[in-house]
């Protein structure tokens, strides 16, 4: 079982990396292997609106990184998107990546369908919701099983390292991983 995780900051080591690392802790359990990208070295084109892409399960266009992290999507059971809030949503990053990941998925059928979806936002201090709503709405369109813990997936903090002191966040983080946990096991144990 495989779990991937997409970070929509522009911080290599922010709070979104942060948040991520806490759940990837977590899920170092024996039979899940877990996977980070991190789009702030990998900007991402918006979708050209071509439909190429049709029959082909990726993007045709080879310009920038998409592609590859695509593919991984493929492969994985479970999808993290995480992203810090600008301007009361998802990172440009994160919108365009997922603009060309659900023109994909629309033009070449269930390619996400039952897969494991999670999202997580860091905040400094409003917009959170805004962020996983978005996010959420892209496995909603493509037949995912969305995971959530006892709070919403989000946690306040600023400057890198701020997200360390809402220990609210930090325990649903732990939670939320083992959610995860818990369906990853349920969904390979029906497809056994």
């Amino acid at each position: 079982m495989k779990v991937l995780a997409i970070n929509g900051s522009a911080r290599k080591n922010g709070n979104t990396h942060i948040l991520i690392n806490r759940i990837f802790e977590k899920l170092s359990t024996p039979g899940i292997e877990t996977e980070a990208v991190q789009l702030a070295d990998n900007m991402i084109q918006p979708c050209k609106a071509c439909f190429s892409c049709g029959g082909r399960e990726n993007c045709i266009c080879q310009k920038d990184h998409f592609a590859e992290i695509f593919g991984k999507m493929k492969q994985a059971d479970g999808i993290i998107l995480a992203s810090p809030v600008y301007s009361a949503n998802i990172s440009a990053n994160m919108q365009a990546f997922l603009e060309r990941a659900a023109v994909v998925c629309d033009m070449n059928g269930s390619l996400m369908k039952h897969k494991i979806g999670v999202s997580v936002a860091a905040a400094r201090c409003g917009g959170a919701l805004n962020a996983i709503d978005a996010m959420n709405h892209f496995f909603l369109n493509h037949e995912m099983l969305v995971v959530g813990s006892t709070y919403w997936n989000m946690a306040y903090g600023q400057m890198p390292g701020d997200v360390l002191k809402d220990k609210e966040a930090l325990a649903n983080m732990d939670n939320l991983a083992e959610n995860i946990i818990w369906l990853l096991k349920k969904l390979n144990k029906r497809s056994e």
